[in-house]
């Protein structure tokens, strides 16, 4: 999607060798416009799947996935929690995901309530690097009994493995942009 290569190679900085920095547009301050545009982008690239339900992982994915929403009829978007909440159902599916940014592994969860036999389930993050927060939601979607209709990513490392994972377990993965490399502080995309 140009719209959103252009503004990572406007705005989008490196913190360390493979890590890019867009929180000036996407996961820090949103720019709704961008938003806006990238959720046409995901309907269209997900047109006839009969999604009836978002699901993502806190907090990233929320704005994102929640735009994206209304060009499926305003369906749900159900988050995943990584954090233990006084007011979070007892009864939820859960699965371990490990963040490549953050190199730290969390125990996420959904109330059995909001994942159900029957649901058509587009899977939305912001970036894939490594696939395991995505295969993280995927195994929850299994466990409540629901089917992936696909994986719909902003941003794809394609250096990384993330994808091959995801397409080992059958997913359809749709990236926006996709990273071939970073090389000597510059983006290049595939």
């Amino acid at each position: 999607m140009k719209l959103l290569k252009d503004k990572i190679l406007k705005e989008g900085t490196l913190v360390e060798e493979n890590i890019l920095k867009v929180d000036s547009f996407l996961n820090h301050q949103m720019d709704v416009n961008l938003f806006n545009e990238m959720g046409k982008e995901f309907k269209r690239r997900f047109e006839g799947c009969n999604i009836n339900k978002i699901l993502t992982i806190e907090a990233s994915g929320i704005g994102i996935a929640t735009i994206v929403s209304q060009y499926f009829d305003f369906c749900p978007v159900v988050f995943a929690k990584k954090v233990d909440a006084a007011n979070m159902d007892k009864d939820t599916y859960e699965s371990k995901v490990h963040s490549f940014t953050k190199n730290k592994t969390y125990n996420v969860r959904v109330s059995k309530k909001y994942i159900n036999k029957g649901d058509k389930i587009l899977l939305i993050d912001d970036f894939l690097a490594n696939g395991c927060a995505a295969l993280g939601l995927i195994d929850i979607i299994n466990q409540g009994g629901a089917e992936l209709a696909g994986v719909g990513i902003v941003i794809e490392k394609g250096f990384q493995k993330g994808r091959k994972e995801l397409e080992k377990v059958g997913a359809k993965v749709e990236s926006l942009a996709i990273l071939d490399k970073i090389e000597n502080g510059k983006v290049y995309f595939k």
